[in-house]
């Protein structure tokens, strides 16, 4: 009897991250669905990139300066989201929650900085209606940036989540690793439309 008992819960706890396991695996097949998305949106803007109808090019309309500072800012995100991570397998619940808040703070802070742009370009009469060149690289851009606010309106939500009873719990652990694949693919992302899009449309 003794020995059936201590068993159990070994049984249990395995099946749990088994759980996880599965969890984050089905997070790693969504993300091959967004490879394909932006894949597409890349493949577009690659055909696109040239068709300026009379209207300006993005040598003369992208701040390479600025979109540094928006590539410095997210990279440093994914580096205090890392920080995070290793905290939440310490379970030390108020470094967590610090981390989490300044990678979101960064975060917004990267989305300000791309409205902005969007904002300025707009006014400058270089909508997405403008070209064919500026209709995908509004698309491109800004399917990134609504990622990048998706990640952060979840990551507020496991903010209080982990605020609140649920703490740091196994079950928590599985959420913060499947945002953390997701926060770093959307780095990767942006280093490809970093290089992609603006270096290569100033060059």
């Amino acid at each position: 009897m003794s020995s059936d008992t201590t068993h159990s819960p070994a049984s249990g706890h395995e099946g749990h991250v088994d759980h996880n396991d599965v969890k984050v695996f089905g997070f790693w097949v969504y993300l091959m669905t967004d490879c394909v998305l932006f894949g597409t949106l890349f493949t577009i803007f690659a055909v696109m990139c040239h068709q300026y109808a009379g209207g300006p090019t993005g040598k003369e309309l992208f701040n390479i300066t600025n979109v540094g500072v928006e590539t410095a800012i997210l990279l440093v995100s994914s580096i205090t989201y890392g920080f995070a991570m290793i905290n939440a397998f310490a379970q030390r619940k108020s470094a967590v929650l610090t981390w989490l808040l300044v990678t979101a703070l960064l975060g917004l802070s990267f989305l300000v900085l791309e409205v902005k742009e969007f904002a300025e370009l707009i006014g400058d009469g270089a909508g997405p209606d403008r070209s064919a060149f500026l209709s995908s690289f509004f698309t491109l851009v800004g399917t990134h940036g609504l990622h990048v606010t998706f990640g952060l309106i979840w990551m507020t939500v496991l903010f209080f989540q982990i605020m609140g009873k649920q703490g740091l719990g196994e079950r928590m652990i599985g959420k913060l690793t499947c945002l953390s694949l997701f926060w770093h693919f959307l780095d990767i992302v942006w280093i490809c439309v970093f290089t992609f899009v603006y270096l290569g449309s100033v060059m």
